[in-house]
């Protein structure tokens, strides 16, 4: 009856989980006017001051009076949207089909600019693909793979660029310069905003799987702690032996036709292997810590644990947060793999252990 227990909560949580990772980017951004959803937007007759905003998708259709910051797979500002101030926005994709009265910077896989589109200041973007029909006021520096100008679009005043144009180079009323230093980068004044956004979710995700793991196996989450703690080389190196054994049997199985759909769910189960093992190692390491000072409350250890690791990745040099990263991971899968096993061989003892169940029929002499 345990192990069924126990089964019944890792399918809890596993659902749970799936869910998480379905929902997708949710808002964590703040007001003067923040939002948050899988889709975020401001409705045709709506005003807002100004907006901050992180989604699968942002779309404009009302009256942004002040500036917009949008990180999304897809932003856009329809035709009836107005933006009074300027627009920094990375996402998949980026359409301006209504009215930005400042600078827009951009980063995204496509930017767009529609026929009735209007940028009323200068134009800075680093995308894969540029194509402009609209209206640009101000300058224009665009590094993109390709660039596109089509018959209706309009640059009021210079040119600068890196990639491929094409179309009409007519539309531009200033000079045209090629400059082969722009690369597709992202617009630099987006990168702080969108960085810390994905760190905020990220830790707020991972504190309510942390969270979920704890609340349903409480006694086992203990133990993977106590594992990494009392023998942490030995966990570290089953940690190393899962993470590196596992992909090269998964890649085994994709190889014969048969092993192909076990290999994806296994694949699938490996990425939560490494999710859960993150967790578990930032929450063990911060659980032993704890314990030096004589606090030994699991919740306080998930937070604790959490918070620094999110913290940990934005040091300023990346090469130390990676290492640590990794070392903690492999803790962490290491204490899950041999919880796990640990869990498999009592449930097998126990097995064998229960006595067989006697027989109703009568003896035959």
């Amino acid at each position: 009856m345990q192990g069924e227990r126990y089964g019944s909560r890792l399918v809890v949580a596993m659902l749970v989980a799936i869910v998480i990772i379905g929902i997708g980017p949710l808002t964590v951004a703040a007001q003067s006017n923040g939002q948050t959803g899988g889709t975020v937007v401001v409705e045709e007759g709506e005003t807002v001051d100004s907006l901050e905003a992180f989604g699968g998708s942002v779309v404009v259709r009302g009256t942004v009076t002040g500036d917009v910051s949008a990180v999304g797979g897809d932003v856009r500002i329809e035709r009836t949207g107005v933006v009074g101030g300027d627009l920094e926005t990375a996402g998949g994709s980026v359409t301006i089909a209504g009215t930005v009265d400042g600078d827009v910077d951009a980063g995204a896989g496509s930017l767009t600019i529609t026929e009735d589109g209007t940028v009323g200041g200068t134009l800075t973007a680093g995308v894969g693909t540029a194509t402009i029909d609209g209206t640009v006021e101000g300058d224009a520096v665009i590094g993109a793979d390709t660039i596109r100008l089509g018959e209706t679009a309009s640059i009021a005043g210079d040119l600068r660029y890196d990639g491929d144009l094409e179309g009409n180079t007519d539309a531009v009323d200033g000079e045209i310069e090629q400059d082969a230093s722009l690369g597709v980068d992202v617009a630099p004044t987006v990168q702080p905003f969108a960085s810390w956004l994905f760190t905020a979710y990220a830790l707020a995700v991972n504190l309510l799987l942390g969270a979920l793991l704890l609340g349903l196996f409480p006694r086992f989450s203990d133990g993977v702690a106590d594992r990494v703690a009392s023998s942490p080389i030995r966990s570290g190196l089953v940690g190393l032996a899962a993470f590196i054994g596992i992909p090269v049997l998964l890649i085994a199985l994709a190889i014969s036709v048969v092993g192909l759909p076990l290999s994806l769910v296994g694949g699938f189960a490996f990425a939560l292997l490494i999710w859960v093992g993150v967790i578990y190692g930032r929450f063990a390491i911060a659980a032993w810590v704890l314990s030096l000072v004589g606090l030994g409350n699991r919740w306080l250890a998930l937070i604790v644990g959490l918070v620094a690791g999110a913290l940990l990745s934005r040091l300023p040099v990346p090469i130390v947060g990676e290492v640590i990263g990794l070392l903690v991971l492999l803790l962490g899968i290491g204490g899950l793999v041999r919880g796990l096993v640990g869990h498999w061989r009592t449930a097998r003892d126990r097995d064998r252990e229960r006595p067989a169940p006697s027989s109703d029929e009568p003896t035959v002499d």
